[in-house]
């Protein structure tokens, strides 16, 4: 492993995922020079730096005695990992788009190549108490994503993240967990079985080295990761203090396209996606087609209009329907009567009502001809055919 990687994976080791500090140091005198920078406590001269950041050398310099990047790398090469960083065919040039709160690097898990495998991606967060309909919403949009061939990003939490990154999976969809811990570390325990799967099939992610536990700070931090990886993301269910807000104020900043899923006005769990659906710039969305028509190009990637029940009115020839709704909703109607509220001839009404009385929309009283009661009812009777 050459130097500059080198020094990559032991910076990934001692700092706080994308510390805006380190990654000035790194860009002023690259990955090399900022390791001698961390193993001096010295602000290396040309970097601004307020008291309180430089006091993080400090820190960084404690935490390198126990930092062991060689170990790391082998590490990760047994469970058949690896290591990607700026400037690898597999790096995502989107992850630039942070600026100085990029990673340093990624450790990565899974057969599928994360600069490709996001191209079209989008993101699926939502709460960790999820309710069943959040639950339900999310697996959905994954699954027909999948269908549409868009990989799903989220972050292997509990609740409404698993439930997307399952739903992906059910469809033989792509996935990527950005996770707040080593790759190689399941958390939560729960999704021991998930992960596994993901490792085989999909992709997971980590800021932090193998063996990595996380800590609270770490969940929000790799908030901006998946952000950064996708297009858009999309709130299932957020509460009012949810972290997949976070994860939609990085969209905002980066550019990226921020939507939610409305909930019962009942429901803590939409309080935050409500919150979001009344600020400007935030998109509505009930169908995986309109995550697509969102995020996707303009002109090519358009939602059909949703599906409409078709009534068995719907289906009858145009003058048959007209006669049909020149009945009035009580009572009943001769024939004359009709010919003029349709505006066609009597022969014409004469020819149709037969047909009408025939499918069981109509029938004949002693004062003329109304309305059955099935043809009131919001499914009807079965229409003739047409003529």
């Amino acid at each position: 492993m050459s130097d500059e990687r080198t020094a990559r994976a032991t910076l990934t080791a001692v700092a706080e995922p994308g510390d805006a500090f380190l990654n000035r140091i790194i860009d002023h005198c690259g990955p090399e020079g900022a390791l001698e920078a961390v193993r001096a406590a010295q602000v290396p001269e040309g970097v601004s730096a307020t008291p309180k950041e430089a006091r993080r050398l400090d820190a960084w310099r404690i935490r390198l005695i126990a930092a062991e990047p060689d170990q790391d790398m082998a590490v990760c090469a047994r469970f058949r990992g690896r290591f990607v960083c700026p400037g690898d065919p597999e790096w995502p040039t989107t992850l630039d788009d942070l600026g100085t709160g990029r990673p340093y690097a990624l450790w990565l898990l899974g057969p599928l190549d994360l600069r490709y495998t996001c191209l079209r991606s989008v993101a699926v967060v939502g709460s960790r108490a999820a309710s069943p309909y959040g639950l339900r919403a999310a697996a959905d949009f994954a699954s027909g994503l999948a269908d549409a061939g868009w990989t799903v990003i989220s972050g292997g939490a509990l609740g409404i993240d698993a439930a997307a990154h399952r739903g992906s999976l059910a469809a033989d969809g792509t996935t990527v967990a950005v996770l707040a811990n080593g790759v190689d570390v399941p958390y939560p325990a729960s999704n021991e079985g998930l992960f596994a799967e993901m490792a085989r099939r999909s992709l997971l992610v980590s800021e932090s080295p193998p063996g990595t536990h996380p800590h609270r700070l770490r969940f929000l931090v790799r908030n901006r990761v998946i952000a950064a990886l996708s297009r858009g993301t999309v709130i299932v269910e957020a509460e009012a203090r949810s972290g997949a807000l976070n994860t939609a104020g990085w969209a905002a900043k980066l550019g990226r396209v921020v939507m939610a899923v409305p909930g019962p006005i009942t429901s803590r769990s939409s309080v935050g996606c409500h919150r979001l659906l009344r600020e400007e710039g935030t998109t509505l969305v009930t169908r995986p087609e309109e995550i697509v028509e969102a995020v996707g190009l303009i002109g090519d990637d358009l939602a059909p209009p949703p599906d409409t029940p078709v009534l068995p009115r719907d289906r009858l020839e145009p003058v048959t329907r007209c006669v049909l709704e020149a009945f009035p909703a009580r009572g009943a109607a001769g024939p004359a009567q009709l010919a003029v509220k349709a505006g066609v001839d009597l022969n014409t009404v004469n020819a149709k009502l037969g047909l009408l009385a025939a499918a069981g929309f109509i029938e004949r009283t002693a004062a003329g001809w109304r309305l059955t009661k099935s043809a009131k009812s919001p499914t009807g009777p079965t229409p003739p055919p047409k003529q």
